[in-house]
């Protein structure tokens, strides 16, 4: 999924002809979209500094930095200024970590569902007409729904048990992975 979003991002940019103005709609959408998955990496950030590198968070907040970065890719092209993420300078505010592991899965959870319904009800009508962002805005959505929501969902399942610790994580394009997850204590 990483690999085609990236695809998707670079042939939506690729779609913008020199000089191209976007509608303020497509624009905004565009800007809400990188919020969201700034937020979402700042929020996971705060969870693994609370309770170490654990999944799902280790991994998901690798992929929203790619989700990030796919969507600048579409804002440099069309000639737009990319925001910083205001929410890991403390910029703009973020809810308190939770407290527990399960809570924060739990949390993770009902993000992702909201991720979806703001991609399905706002973002991707918003965007219409626009055949290269409609197909990204798509596969951020599929990647919220498809794979961050089961894996919050497996996470919180486990409640406050023991969580899953990861030695090393290595995943990208091409490069294969390796995850040396280990139950610990």
């Amino acid at each position: 999924m990483a690999c085609h979003i990236i695809k998707t991002a670079n042939l939506a940019a690729q779609a913008a002809s020199p000089g191209a103005q976007l509608p303020e709609p497509v624009k905004a959408a565009l800007l809400t979209a990188l919020d969201d998955e700034h937020h979402a990496e700042a929020t996971y950030a705060g969870v693994l500094a609370r309770h170490g590198e654990v999944l799902p968070f280790s991994n998901i907040i690798r992929a929203e930095r790619r989700h990030a970065a796919a969507i600048a890719t579409v804002l440099k092209a069309y000639g737009l200024a990319v925001p910083r993420n205001g929410y890991l300078s403390g910029d703009l505010p973020l809810d308190p970590v939770a407290e527990t592991l399960g809570a924060a899965c739990a949390i993770g959870v009902d993000a992702e569902i909201a991720n979806v319904r703001l991609y399905d009800e706002q973002l991707i009508p918003a965007v219409a007409g626009f055949d290269g962002i409609v197909a990204l805005f798509t596969q951020l959505r599929d990647s919220s729904r498809d794979r961050h929501l089961p894996a919050f969902r497996r996470c919180a399942t486990r409640g406050d048990g023991v969580p899953d610790l990861v030695s090393q994580a290595h995943g990208g394009c091409g490069k294969g992975r390796h995850r040396g997850a280990v139950k610990g204590h």
